[in-house]
């Protein structure tokens, strides 16, 4: 499979799943575009790092995925720098953890903002895009939490819930033409960020690496094993390949079975 000639744009994707899903892509052939609300020259250098690894055309775009108008603009000047968008994988999301009577209204809605109404607008200005190209392949990077719940995380599932609902909704949408739309819900991925949580959690329950990933971390994850940024990368490139024409409007899970429960 090649992707070779297409553009993608990754929100959210200096780091972890996002920068993961980057990869395979660059790795596939398409030309990539990093994205996160900061403007570091880390950030500039993973995207020259990628580009010098794989030959593919690779820039970095701060864009503050709260803003609504930012998450068109990135659209329109990813087509601006690289001619096209083909690819919209929407990535960027944040957290946070509290009941519902203790939750920050101010979070509840930057979380709504960042994880969900991001992926609207990023929709709406690369649909155009993509009808006009003929072809387009639009992933949205959902969770295990989009299919399930957990206490303390309204916002956060409430949000993944809704990635779903945008995903049918922009399939049916594009049913009759050569654009998809699809979700993928990962469980717990072994990211830079769940690694570093490991060793907290290990003093705060008081257990060795291996049984606080079994039994605290995993605890809700039958396989017991982390999927890894490459498997959630691979399943974006299937998602983008001719073999997934058809798919479209679906999930994805890459969760170690955790839905199936």
């Amino acid at each position: 499979m090649s992707l070779k000639g297409k553009v993608a744009v990754v929100t959210g994707s200096n780091s972890g799943i996002g920068l993961g899903v980057a990869e395979a892509l660059a790795a596939a052939g398409a030309d990539v575009v990093l994205n996160s609300f900061t403007d570091a020259p880390e950030d500039h250098a993973l995207a020259e790092g990628i580009a010098g690894r794989t030959g593919v055309r690779a820039i970095y775009l701060k864009a503050d995925m709260a803003s609504g108008e930012a998450c068109r603009s990135l659209v329109t000047r990813a087509a601006e720098a690289l001619g096209r968008v083909d690819i919209l994988v929407n990535n960027a999301g944040i957290q946070h953890v509290a009941p519902i009577p203790d939750f920050p209204p101010a979070t509840w809605d930057r979380i709504i903002a960042i994880n969900l109404t991001s992926a609207f607008h990023t929709t709406a200005a690369a649909l155009p895009l993509m009808r006009a190209q003929g072809w387009g392949r639009i992933v949205n990077i959902a969770s295990a939490h989009a299919l399930t719940a957990s206490p303390f995380k309204s916002a956060y599932v409430a949000a993944k819930h809704g990635v779903v609902g945008l995903t049918k909704v922009t399939a049916l949408e594009t049913a009759e033409e050569p654009v998809t739309c699809n979700a993928i819900c990962p469980g717990y991925v072994l990211t830079p960020l769940v690694e570093a949580q490991i060793p907290d959690q290990m003093q705060v329950h008081r257990m060795d690496r291996e049984t606080v990933i079994r039994e605290v971390m995993l605890q809700r994850q039958p396989s017991k094993q982390f999927a890894t940024v490459e498997q959630i990368g691979g399943c974006v490139a299937f998602l983008c390949s001719p073999a997934a024409d058809q798919v479209t409007g679906t999930t994805l899970s890459v969760d170690g079975g955790w839905t199936a429960l």
